[in-house]
């Protein structure tokens, strides 16, 4: 099977992706190596022109697959025996392998994008080619403290899978345990459009946002002193709600905006609620913090 890493190993990596078979290792190229990985055969001529023409749209298909097939290619002038066992009738013919057995064909040259449609569909077979595993295992690397290691995976997981957002938000939770970020603020600047959206995404986004408040965040200690002096003090009120999370008392300072929105829901065009979100979303969905407070705050809302 080509290995995740192996799937990301550079350009030697994808020439393994193309070769040229023959009848002494196709039992090896095509009916072992469809184990895992499928395999597509394109059987072809020097001679034949539609061969000329499928050929190379096909490669390029296979390539932009990124290592979800693999495609073998045949020459039925030096492989007749092959060709015969499987009825070769005309050519180009290709056939799609899969854990050794023909799963899909099809004969003579087709548009490009039908040629695409045809190996997505082969390369489904056999699932997401280890991602699922890959953003597990960096998941595991940050949360033991490997962001370097996870950054790098997850980054090799992008080269794969570009908009794919829990990579995308794993790539940038490790930039902000590395502390940096700006390379963080960066790529989100960045971010696919199609995924810029995700709850993966948006959780960074609030991080970040949370960051930067948390650099200007004043003493607890003297706002919660003005708090409990002027109870009405709004802005002392969101202040000490801030400031008690830079501290890392994220349950507190929900609790702080929770009571602020209770006194005064549209007070400053409703920065409590809007700060609540902002920290509901940069907690994990499953968290106790999150979802006790999206609840309190939701019986608010609908009295």
């Amino acid at each position: 099977m080509l290995t995740f890493g192996e799937q990301l190993g550079g350009a030697e990596a994808q020439a393994d992706l193309i070769i040229d078979g023959s009848e002494a290792t196709f039992m090896t190229d095509v009916i072992e190596g469809s184990a895992e990985v499928p395999v597509i055969v394109d059987f072809w001529a020097p001679w034949c022109g539609p061969c000329k023409q499928l050929g190379p749209a096909l490669e390029a298909a296979v390539t932009a697959a990124k290592g979800k097939v693999r495609m073998v290619k045949i020459n039925v002038d030096e492989s007749p025996n092959i060709s015969a066992q499987l009825r070769i009738q005309s050519i180009p013919t290709v056939y799609a392998f899969f854990q050794g057995k023909p799963v899909d064909g099809f004969q003579g040259a087709l548009p490009a994008s039908e040629l695409k449609a045809f190996v997505e569909k082969v390369g489904a077979l056999a699932g997401d080619g280890g991602l699922a595993e890959a953003i597990e295992a960096a998941e595991a690397m940050l949360a033991e403290g490997a962001a370097a290691d996870a950054a790098e995976t997850f980054a090799a997981i992008l080269g794969e899978e570009p908009e794919n957002p829990v990579a995308f938000g794993g790539l940038l939770r490790a930039h902000l345990a590395l502390g940096e970020v700006e390379q963080a603020e960066a790529l989100l600047a960045a971010v696919p459009a199609k995924i810029a959206g995700a709850k993966e995404v948006e959780a960074v986004r609030a991080q970040i946002a949370l960051l930067h408040q948390a650099a200007s965040a004043g003493p607890v200690a003297e706002l919660r002193a003005v708090v409990e002096a002027e109870p009405d003090n709004h802005q002392a009120r969101f202040d000490l709600a801030q400031a008690l999370h830079a501290a890392g008392k994220v349950e507190e300072a929900v609790e702080m905006l929770l009571e602020l929105f209770r006194r005064d829901r549209e007070w400053n065009d409703g920065a409590a609620k809007a700060q609540l979100f902002t920290i509901f979303d940069a907690l994990t969905p499953k968290d106790p913090v999150a979802i006790k407070g999206r609840r309190r705050l939701s019986s608010m809302i609908f009295v």
